[in-house]
């Protein structure tokens, strides 16, 4: 957090100095702007102004205001521990964003003239360098397009912006009088349950909660607040799958407990099985009051992994699935530049048993087929040697006995895995049901007739050493400068190539994947040294978000960055196409 600066007579004079300024530069060319940067004591706040764009048709300037923890006066139930201070950090993100309408006119000129924007949240509450709390105070970081015309500098409307906007934008929004405290504290309480629910699931072993009566479905594909018409609340679960658990705020809450072990979700079609599988990959993170989804969390560590055919696999050992291929490519360190569905499902998972998965969370119907099963008559057409695919079916309780990972899947029409199943929850209209009993039943009326397709053979991890060349951020066109660039949350540009990251369903928020691009390169800059292996990358990572959270990474005056997890930083280098690694034969 930034140093507050004297007060008394140097606040006059750096307004003074501020306007001044401003009416130097008055119609003279854009990059006069530039004559701004620097930090200004407007009194109840500091301004600072970090970036000046080049023209008014660029990246809007990057401001941040600092209010001092005097005039901010924060309860201390606020900002302690860390999950409430991230609450109540993504609270004032929303207010700002919610009050900039009624304040900011907008249009004032050529370009973005006059824009003032935030990075507005999802459902989400994640960390973000939006808003960012300390003992100190409070800074929130702001984009504002400098008003022009054509490219002359107008300085009246940018002495609007700064000198009469900005100033009534902090005094509704980031001064002890303009705070809710009840709606503050309500928020920093949802957040606090959340956080503690999930940090309770080892010890009732446990991998994923999901409440009574949370809302699941979401009101569309581009949408993803909560469904409020038609919306079957979840529950209630049966007693035989429920667990209770006593939260801080919301009491005693009772739901789906998700048992370490596998887990295969049931039904027809339209019943609710992938709501509750995608709700169950979005309960990695934490979710605002009227959500719907505030009582769903997911293991941290919970990784949905599908088929992605056409992606890049480079020096994977997928052995434990696939071996013996009939061109003799060895598939203990396996690379191909283009991937079949079995091959990057495969690969998929061991590179997210390597990143530090515990959980993996897959679908039915993004899967490959011949991945997940072959049955008993397709094992008499096409005998085991000659077909190298080890299906799913057989090597999943391998990776929860050998390996400590649990498994949910959604199933519609693969009974085969009933055989290695520890529970069954069937979706019948949206609503869940304990079908184990049946299913054993169905077992004994139904023996099964397939033959296990794998033997004794352990599942067999094998380390790669990441080498940095392939990180490189600079472009071949500008030696010596990074062009970085995330594209929503389908790629990011990583100097000459282009990391397709579509697939990867959990990062949800374009500010995820501007961190990620962060992450990226600071894992080029810092990590990637030709020693260190993916596990030891992920396993720095890790530590490195523990201790210093996103600002440990991301670049640095920048507000538009949200927290990813190392988890997704590793599966992101995966898909690199320039990426190389030596393959380590170590467990």
């Amino acid at each position: 957090m930034r140093l507050d600066v004297d007060r008394g007579p140097h606040i006059l004079r750096a307004m003074e100095r501020f306007t001044a300024t401003l009416r130097r530069i008055d119609g003279r060319g854009y990059k006069a702007y530039k004559d701004l940067r620097g930090e200004y004591d407007f009194g109840d706040f500091t301004l600072y102004i970090d970036h000046v764009q080049g023209d008014p048709f660029a990246a809007p300037s990057r401001i941040a205001v600092w209010v001092n923890a005097a005039v901010a006066g924060l309860d201390e139930r606020l900002v302690q521990p860390p999950a409430r201070r991230i609450a109540t950090e993504d609270y004032l993100t929303r207010r700002v964003a919610a009050t900039i309408g009624a304040v900011c006119r907008g249009g004032r000129g050529s370009g973005k003239s006059g824009r003032v924007t935030i990075d507005v949240p999802g459902q989400e509450v994640l960390e973000r360098t939006s808003c960012l709390i300390d003992k100190d105070g409070v800074e929130v970081r702001l984009t504002v397009g400098l008003p022009a015309a054509g490219r002359r500098v107008l300085a009246r409307e940018a002495e609007a912006i700064f000198c009469r906007e900005l100033p009534e934008l902090v005094r509704r929004t980031l001064v002890a009088e303009a705070h809710d405290a009840n709606a503050m504290l309500a928020q920093a309480n949802v957040i606090e349950d959340q956080v503690t629910l999930r940090g309770l699931l080892p010890e009732l072993g446990l991998v994923a909660f999901v409440a009574d009566g949370a809302i699941l479905p979401r009101r569309s594909g581009i949408d993803d607040r909560a469904l409020t018409t038609g919306a079957v609340p979840f529950g209630p679960v049966p007693q035989t799958l429920a667990v209770e658990v006593d939260l801080p705020h919301a009491g005693r809450v009772r739901g789906l407990g998700v048992q370490r072990g596998v887990t295969l979700i049931v039904g027809g079609g339209y019943h609710g099985k992938s709501t509750l599988l995608e709700a169950l990959g979005r309960g990695i993170y934490n979710h605002i009051g009227g959500d719907g989804r505030e009582l769903v969390v997911t293991s941290g560590e919970a990784m949905c992994v599908r088929a992605e055919d056409g992606r890049r696999v480079e020096q994977v050992g997928i052995d434990t699935f696939i071996g013996d291929l009939p061109n003799g490519v060895d598939t203990r360190t396996f690379s191909t530049q283009r991937a079949s569905g079995s091959t990057s499902q495969a690969a998929a998972i061991m590179e997210a048993l390597e990143g530090g998965a515990d959980t993996l969370l897959i679908d039915e119907d993004t899967s490959a087929s011949n991945f997940l099963v072959r049955d008993h008559r397709m094992q008499r057409l096409v005998p085991r040697d000659k077909e190298p695919i080890r299906p799913f079916v057989d090597r999943v309780r391998q990776l929860l006995d050998e390996r400590d990972v649990s498994t949910v899947m959604v199933l519609g029409g693969c009974s085969d895995y009933f055989e290695v199943a520890d529970a069954v929850v069937h979706m019948d209209a949206y609503r869940p049901h304990d079908v184990g009993a049946r299913v054993q039943e169905i077992m004994a009326e139904l023996p099964a007739t397939r033959v296990r397709e794998t033997g004794a053979e352990a599942v067999v991890m094998r380390q790669r050493i990441v080498g940095r060349a392939g990180l490189n951020p600079q472009s071949s066109r500008r030696p010596g400068r990074n062009k970085v660039r995330a594209m929503a949350t389908r790629a990011i540009r990583l100097g000459d190539q282009e990391i397709d990251i579509s697939l990867l369903s959990q990062i949800v928020d374009a500010s995820q994947t501007r961190a990620l691009a962060d992450a990226l390169v600071f894992v080029h800059d810092e990590l990637a040294d030709g020693r260190r292996t993916m596990a030891e990358i992920a396993t720095a990572l890790r530590g490195l978000i523990d201790d210093k959270g996103l600002c440990g990474y991301a670049a640095r005056r920048h507000g538009d960055r949200a927290a990813v997890r190392a988890l997704d930083v590793v599966s992101a280098i995966n898909r690199l196409r320039s990426l190389t690694v030596t393959p380590q034969e170590r467990d």
